[in-house]
């Protein structure tokens, strides 16, 4: 043998030679060496090596005395059992005598290598061994009998009703080891066995926070099933009734008998329904993607609608995930959008497209960014689509097109502008972007072809440049379907066709032999040869269905004797009236699939796939999950932090103590609900299960507080009236010292906690503070607690009217006394505008009204009736001789989203008497129309109130350092402006702010420049910034300028505005 052959021999001998080695070693007496060969074994399976061949020399040291061969040796073994089978049966003696060993991992192991062993001669040996390892001591051998519990019902399905006594003894077992593989088992061999989980659901319930994570993942799928057939429906009443919340813990049982009596007329949740929701709530903060899925189908699947919207945060926090997961929660998502816009609606910019997604996921974010397209988004959306368009990714420009497609079917009101876009696209230099343009173009223009004439006309130009055969077809189909409607360019277009017949694809053919007929019903003088030429071709076409097409049409539009009756019918049959098609989500029929499962993502149904049930009609007996309280007792000493409901009849503390638990309750629910709304706005995904809680549990008490704080601000409004320039610009410079030692000391008082909210303000500060609102939360508004200044420490200055306060201010005076702020951080408050005059409306006309006459005017006062209510005061006058009594609000028709707070009922109105009276409107930053009956004893009287946008806005104070930081971060498409021309009379500082400020409620920022003008608000609903910029230029122009998220409402104030300032 040669040297070279040697060596090759030696290379591919090598692996037996180290494997040999590992054989002696195996044999050798010494355990370091045997220890050192399994290590080396192990490191082996590790790296994906076979050691298969190995496995004699391996299952021989089973029954070494040393505790670490023999875990090593059964690692080893786990991995070769089932592909050595008979081997391994002959060391099973060895394996039965395992199941008796001290250690636990040996035992366990030992069970794992023995249900591994698929010989259905050892199946009573199996079913022994899992028995007894049922009831063992150790936590981690009963989640291993669990396991194996699956192994041997695949191995023999006879064996089923042994294994389902096991089962429902382990479902019983109080670790938090154990539940996740039980509840696995049991899926896999009875999930139909509902009876077994009756008495365990609570104890499962409790349970769900320490068990690990692919047990949670399990056990919430498993009690989904179950809920869907225990409880009846929530989404019956829109208004669910929490009967069983947080603070029942604290209450007495006669408190809560109290509660149930008031709620009986309504839908009551189930406890163990709202147990369920309660306890799997927190898993939502996991780290595990798969666990916060399953909590989102849960409530997908149980919750109320007013509740599920909370897993909308965790599942966009997802999508900061590898690309896998982003896929699945995607798909999640676009199912989710399709019946539930609002869920996904603040999150929208979540689902913009980045370059670096791959096609899938900016497809899936593309569909569901057309989900949740409406009136209000709709133009920043299609500036997006726009960018999408020009991708070098051309499938994914493609899907771009059919999106914009589906919002113009969708939303009418931007259909011409989508079409006239889609038009620009023709003339793209990218065949796939012009073809998919064509033939999402052919379907809007079958929903209304009467006005598109010049577009087919257009289309039919480029059909000598287009040769992507779906695109020519889809021209061609238009130009037939219409044909006449172009009388002139039909037949030509045929002519054309008929000339390159011979070379088109199938799809095209076809279509031409379609225009053909149509010509030839509608305009036979001109098209009649040529129709003949194109049947004469297409009958010795090599296609065969192109060939049948061709004798059919002949006999139908060309009379002859062998004619059938059909023929006289040929125009009705071709030129029939075709139904528009839909362009729709293919997400839309993927809701009867359970959320999250595979048969969801492939959108077929997969084996082994479970259906949720239908709710049932009437709730079954709830009596079955009651366990005895001996029982419960024993079950529950192990679980931490899980409260029993069960309460001694006796109360177990005395009044007062009551009374200071419960008032030490109601402060610590303010305190996580500060936080809540802190971590909310800087975008922070708190871990905590109280945060959690408080955001949806606290929302009642937020409202309370609200008007409780609208009410005392008006006694404080008279009490700083009074006060000196001097007082204010010491105290502010108290109140930023001790702001700076509040925030250090991180204090829970609340009266501490109110100067911390002043620090920073200018001497121009605006009096009566409603609410705090910072630049960092400006996007969660709703969610601050609002607190009243506190009066000792501080007494701002305050002027009868708002605007001339800054307006009587020179520029540089502004400018010096901005300076003075003490404080760094920037602050943002709502002012209140004061003695402005405001246009009065006409609600209903004395004539209408049977002699009741009422108008109606915006009161411009914030936060009377909550948050996001606009102040509305209506004025009712009685211009009768007679009294007209029970004036009330009946029969509110309100678009979705909108509420109003009616004004009390009017008893009675004597004759020339009026009455003023407050309601308040949340119009949802909209300038929809709230329509209602005004009543009174015998009379209905429609009516309606619009608001002008100017009045959906609540005046800001800023300085003119936060106003430019807070411009320069709404630029872009956010930013709308106008060049107008304005009267020299007009020009003056003073004038154009009375002007902008009658017409829209702004407040005023100081500027440092005379020819710039700066007003701030914040929209009511949503507390988005709008900020106005009037700059005046040479030659009486000015430049007007608005920067805001809600692009809609700042291009309406910008049309509001314009005569406003131009007119002389």
């Amino acid at each position: 043998m040669t040297p070279s052959a040697s060596a090759a021999f030696g290379l591919f001998s090598s692996g037996t030679k180290k494997n040999e080695d590992l054989k002696q070693m195996l044999e050798s007496s010494k355990d370091s060496a045997k220890l050192d060969a399994m290590k080396r074994i192990v490191g082996m399976i590790a790296k994906g090596k076979n050691a298969s061949e190995l496995f004699p020399a391996v299952v021989k040291n089973v029954a070494s005395k040393n505790i670490e061969i023999k875990k090593l040796v059964y690692v080893y073994l786990m991995r070769y059992a089932e592909e050595q089978q008979d081997l391994a049966l002959l060391s099973i003696s060895t394996f039965q005598r395992a199941l008796k060993d001290p250690n636990q991992l040996i035992r366990a192991s030992a069970l794992r290598v023995l249900s591994s062993i698929r010989v259905p001669i050892i199946v009573p040996i199996m079913m022994l061994a899992i028995k007894e390892a049922s009831s063992d001591l150790s936590p981690y051998v009963r989640k291993n009998a669990a396991h194996a519990i699956q192994k041997l019902y695949s191995l023999d399905p006879e064996q089923k009703d042994m294994l389902i006594e096991v089962i429902e003894k382990l479902l019983k077992d109080r670790s938090t080891l154990v539940a996740g593989s039980v509840v696995m088992a049991f899926e896999e061999v009875c999930p139909d066995r509902i009876d077994l989980i009756h008495k365990n659901y609570r104890k499962l319930c409790n349970l769900l926070v320490d068990v690990e994570e692919w047990g949670q993942v399990v056990i919430i799928h498993m009690l989904t099933r179950y809920a869907r057939t225990q409880f009846v429906s929530p989404w019956k009443d829109d208004e669910v009734v929490e009967e069983y919340n947080e603070n029942n813990f604290y209450q007495s049982d006669e408190e809560q008998k109290e509660k149930v009596q008031k709620v009986k007329n309504t839908y009551t949740m189930d406890p163990d329904h709202r147990l369920l929701l309660r306890n799997t709530k927190p898993l939502l903060q996991s780290r595990n993607a798969a666990v916060v899925m399953a909590v989102a189908q849960l409530y997908w699947h149980l919750a109320p609608k007013s509740e599920a919207g909370i897993v909308s945060k965790s599942l966009v926090r997802l999508l900061r995930s590898n690309r896998e997961v982003q896929y699945i929660v995607l798909q999640n998502i676009a199912t989710m959008s399709i019946q539930r816009k609002g869920m996904f609606e603040p999150y929208l910019k979540s689902f913009y497209v980045r370059s670096t997604d791959p096609t899938m996921i900016k497809t899936l974010k593309l569909d569901i960014l057309t989900n949740l397209a409406n009136e209000a988004n709709i133009s920043t959306l299609l500036r997006e689509f726009q960018t999408y368009v020009k991708s070098q990714d051309k499938q994914f420009a493609a899907a771009t097109i059919e999106a914009i497609g589906r919002c113009a079917t969708n939303i009418t009101e931007v259909t011409d502008t989508c079409l006239n876009g889609l038009v620009c696209l023709l003339s793209n230099r990218d065949e796939i972007v012009v073809a998919e343009s064509v033939v999402v173009i052919k379907k809007l223009l079958q929903t209304q072809p009467a006005n598109h004439g010049e577009i087919i006309k257009h289309m039919a130009k480029l059909l000598d440049n287009i040769t992507v055969p779906v695109a020519r077809a889809s021209i061609l189909w238009l130009i037939g379907e219409y044909c006449e409607r172009v009388p002139k360019i039909a037949p030509d277009v045929l002519r054309k066709t008929a000339k390159s017949f011979t070379n088109e694809d199938d799809l095209v053919k076809l279509q031409i032999l379609n225009l053909g007929a149509k010509l030839y019903l509608t305009n036979s003088k001109q098209t009649k040869l040529l129709t003949q030429y194109i049947l004469n071709l297409s009958k010795y076409d090599q296609s065969y269905d192109i060939r049948d097409r061709t004798r059919f049409i002949r006999q139908l539009i060309v009379p002859n004797e062998k004619s059938g009756a059909l023929s006289k019918y040929a125009k009705k049959i071709f030129l029939a009236q075709k139904p528009a098609p839909l362009l729709e989500s293919p997400f839309k029929d993927r809701d009867h699939f359970q959320l999250g499962t595979l048969s969801h993502t492939l959108n077929s149904r997969a084996t082994g796939y479970l259906e949720l049930s239908d709710w049932p009609g009437v709730a079954p007996d709830p009596s079955v999950r009651n366990v005895d309280i001996a029982e419960v007792a024993k079950e529950w000493t192990g679980i931490r932090g899980k409260p029993k409901k069960e309460k001694p009849t006796g109360k177990f503390y005395s009044e007062s103590e009551e009374e200071e638990e419960s008032a030490s309750g109601s402060e610590s629910e303010k305190e996580d609900k500060e936080e809540t709304s802190s971590d909310e706005s800087s975008g922070s995904y708190s871990s905590s299960e109280e945060s959690s809680n408080s955001e949806s549990d606290s929302k009642e008490s937020t409202a309370k507080k609200t008007s409780r704080a609208a009410a005392e601000s008006d006694s404080e409004d008279i009490k700083v009236k009074g006060i000196s320039k001097k007082r204010s610009t010491s105290s502010s410079s108290d109140t930023d010292s001790t702001s700076s030692k509040e925030s250090s000391s991180d204090s829970k008082s609340e009266s501490d906690s109110k100067s911390d909210f002043v620090s920073g303000k200018s001497v121009s500060a605006i009096s009566s503070k409603k609410e705090e609102t910072t630049v960092q939360d400006r996007k969660a508004p709703n969610k601050q607690d609002v607190f009243l200044l506190d009066l000792d420490d501080f007494c701002p200055v305050t002027t009868p009217m708002a605007v001339p306060a800054a307006a009587l201010l020179s520029p540089s005076l502004t400018a010096d006394l901005e300076g003075l702020s003490l404080s760094s951080s920037s602050v943002i408050d709502v002012a209140t505008q004061v003695s402005m005059p405001t246009k009065t409306h006409e609600l209903l006309h004395r004539m209408s009204g049977k002699g009741l006459a009422a108008n109606y005017h915006f009161s411009r006062q914030p936060g009377i009736f909550g948050d996001c209510m606009v102040s509305v005061q209506v004025t009712v006058t009685n211009t009768t001789d007679q009294k007209i009594e029970n004036i009330h609000i009946e029969e509110k028709k309100l678009p979705p989203g909108m509420r109003m707070h009616e004004f009390s009922p009017i008893e009675c109105l004597e004759p020339a008497g009026s009455i003023t009276v407050s309601m308040g409107i949340d119009f949802c930053d909209s300038t929809q129309t709230a329509s209602f009956q005004l009543c009174t004893k015998d009379d209905h009287f429609n009516v309606s109130i619009q608001p002008p946008v100017g009045e959906l806005l609540l005046p800001v104070t800023m300085s003119e350092k936060d106003f430019k930081k807070e411009q320069g971060m709404l630029t872009g498409m956010n930013e709308t402006s106008a060049t107008i021309a304005v009267a020299p009379q007009n020009s003056t500082r003073l004038v154009i702010i009375e002007r902008v400020v009658k017409a829209a409620n702004l407040g005023v920022v100081p500027s440092g420049q005379d020819n710039i003008h700066r007003f701030a608000a914040k929209t009511v609903h949503s507390g988005s910034l709008m900020l106005v910029t009037v700059e005046l230029k040479e030659s009486s122009t000015a430049q007007l300028v608005i920067n805001t998220e809600k692009t809609v409402i700042g291009s309406i104030l910008l049309r509001e505005l314009k005569p406003v300032l131009s007119q002389g």
